[in-house]
């Protein structure tokens, strides 16, 4: 996918909010934008997406299925959140059942008959990411994809983008919290001054850290892993007890 002399303005007499955007994204990249707020990332994430048309220029080559995850997702719907999943298979061609492995894996399953206006704002953004994962999306665009999300949540997000890229897909973040250290091999943008410019990794915390083994019954194997990842802990592996 290609931004060619991308330009953008919210209104014709309006300061231009991108200028002369030139860039590409490859399949199998992931694309992280950075800058301070109100510089321009979520413009371009949309423009990226369709949901905005540039003012000049264009962008090229964008993969027929794409999956948007906004900033806030708009949870002012007449649906509830298994219903509006649902539903939104069914749009997108698939068998509605298509959603319920977003629903297990985003830990939605104790909210499907919640309205979608009744949601916390963390969940609410879960069932925006699923949405965006129904169809195998060939670019995936996360706007502040951690915002809002439960610890639990947070952990799945680089599993996630390393699925799409593994298949082939493209993925376009922004992230502000510092969240993207746990994407290895990303690409980094700048967004500032209305232009954008390749921008070095951050730089990857300082480790000091120790490994201790912790042997679980069977049973409890998945919940703990999830736990542990939850609280900030590296799982290196699981093991049979004894190898």
């Amino acid at each position: 996918m290609r931004f060619e002399g991308l330009w953008f303005r919210y209104g014709r007499r309006a300061d231009w909010t991108l200028q002369a955007v030139d860039a590409s994204v490859e399949p199998g990249q992931t694309v992280v934008v950075l800058g301070r707020n109100g510089a321009g990332k979520s413009t371009l994430l949309q423009l990226a997406a369709g949901v905005l048309r540039p003012s000049r220029g264009a962008v090229r080559d964008r993969p027929p299925v794409v999956g948007w995850v906004p900033e806030r997702f708009p949870a002012d719907q007449p649906f509830t959140a298994g219903d509006y999943l649902h539903r939104m298979a069914l749009v997108r061609g698939h068998d509605p059942s298509q959603a319920d492995e977003w629903i297990e894996r985003l830990l939605l399953a104790d909210h499907t008959g919640t309205r979608l206006s009744d949601l916390s704002k963390g969940t609410a953004q879960k069932v925006g990411l699923a949405q965006a994962l129904i169809a195998r999306p060939g670019l995936l665009i996360l706007d502040e994809p951690w915002e809002g999300l439960d610890a639990v949540a947070r952990t799945l997000i680089p599993g996630i983008v390393a699925e799409v890229t593994a298949a082939g897909g493209m993925v376009l973040l922004s992230d502000h919290r510092g969240e993207t250290a746990r994407i290895p091999g990303a690409i980094h943008w700048q967004v500032a001054d209305a232009t954008l410019a390749p921008a070095p990794p951050p730089p990857a915390p300082a480790r000091d850290e120790v490994v201790i083994e912790v042997a679980v019954r069977r049973a409890d194997a998945d919940e703990a892993v999830v736990r542990l990842r939850a609280q900030g802990h590296a799982v290196l592996g699981v093991r049979e007890a004894g190898r």
